[in-house]
């Protein structure tokens, strides 16, 4: 698979046709809860689809079965009631008949000539090249409405760890890692689950890495808070992150998962040159 995959290909009479490859499909109920769960609460996610006049959403690559999808539809009704959910599969087999204000099609990165407000990929890229992940990029932000968001990301089979990118039509904005507070050791496990952007640089000298170690410390740093659960001993250690000058976005409001969310220019890859661009 070659960046050459997810150029805006052209059917015979003009018609754009699915940029990408068929991947696994691999999917699962109620697996990408934690990002949902973020996404309803995160500012400006809120104001992004709050303040749009049509709030068109994709979610890109949905898998074999469309859970996620309608799971993702009823979770944006807290934010919109009027929300238009498209799901795009690039397997024309798995395209299916739509209900319950979702629909199907068939569709890449090109977003199948839709123009969303938000796009949410989960689970596409990771079975990509590092370095189709700078034209896949490029591709959707391409396609979105004036003033939308896309969220790109992975997580486990189960949805227990997790981690996106949030981007705007030009840049990568943020990194959110969230996790089942009872189902890692130290927040460094979750590095396995890393968006393809930056899964391959969680090395000395790199960014993500630096970050990945001081969040291992602030974690052992909070050890005594640990006798009152793993969620109060992550509170603790986000604050001393903070103390620290680690750049920690704080929550809307308290989540049921331990999530971080920092700026992109924290994590961004040291030698990206124009494929991972700064958000200045």
């Amino acid at each position: 698979m070659t960046s050459a995959m997810l150029r805006r290909p052209r059917g015979a009479r003009g018609r754009s046709t699915p940029s990408g490859v068929i991947t696994r499909g691999t999917t699962g109920i109620n697996r990408l809860r934690r990002s949902d769960r973020w996404l309803v609460h995160d500012a400006l996610v809120r104001r992004t689809l709050g303040d749009c006049a049509d709030p068109l959403v994709v979610d890109l690559g949905y898998g074999a079965r469309p859970h996620t999808t309608f799971e993702l539809a009823d979770r944006l009704l807290a934010v919109r009631r009027d929300r238009r959910v498209v799901g795009l599969e690039i397997d024309p087999e798995r395209v299916v008949e739509g209900g319950r204000g979702v629909s199907f099609a068939r569709g890449g990165f090109e977003l199948s000539g839709l123009r969303p407000v938000f796009v949410r990929a989960f689970n596409v890229l990771r079975q990509y090249p590092e370095e189709a992940v700078g034209p896949a990029w490029a591709l959707m932000q391409s396609g979105l409405a004036p003033g939308g968001l896309i969220l790109e990301g992975t997580c486990d089979e189960l949805g227990r760890r997790c981690a996106w990118v949030l981007l705007d039509a030009t840049r990568p904005l943020s990194l959110t890692l969230a996790w089942d507070p009872f189902d890692v050791d130290t927040p460094s496990d979750i590095a396995e689950r890393l968006p393809k952007a930056l899964i391959h640089r969680n090395v000395p000298g790199e960014p993500i890495h630096a970050l990945l170690t001081a969040v291992d410390r602030a974690w052992a740093a909070a050890a005594p808070h640990g006798s009152f659960g793993p969620r109060v001993r992550w509170r603790a250690s986000l604050e001393l992150l903070r103390a620290q000058g680690v750049p920690v976005q704080a929550q809307r409001r308290r989540l049921r998962d331990n999530v971080l969310t920092v700026p992109w220019d924290l994590v961004a890859p040291a030698q990206s040159s124009n494929q991972f661009p700064r958000s200045t």
